[in-house]
């Protein structure tokens, strides 16, 4: 699959960059439809520790899916973000099939 990563107002190291992809790929194994995903990083300038905001769209035929989460590390928020993914991408899988029989 084809992850989109911005990163805004800083610049991503490879290896954060190759971590998102490994775990949004893993979103395929759950539902074989996804076109493409858009993933924002985003660093608020706060004195929290929790100033990390991982934002990811995955887009599916006739719809998407928005997961926005605020961690430590942009490595805790995309393993969130995924899970929450997985978890809707489950569903609207099981109401696709339940519409087919």
């Amino acid at each position: 699959m084809k992850v989109n990563t911005q990163s805004v107002n800083f610049t991503a190291d490879k290896k954060l960059i190759d971590f998102i992809q490994k775990r949004m790929d893993k979103l395929d194994l759950f539902y074989d439809k996804v076109i493409s995903s858009d993933v924002y990083l985003k660093v608020e300038n706060t004195s929290d520790k929790e100033n990390k905001i991982f934002e990811a769209r995955v887009s599916v035929p006739g719809d998407s899916f928005v997961v926005k989460k605020q961690c430590k590390t942009f490595e805790e928020g995309a393993d969130m973000a995924a899970a929450s993914l997985e978890r809707q991408l489950k569903k609207r899988k099981e109401k696709l099939r339940e519409h087919l029989q």
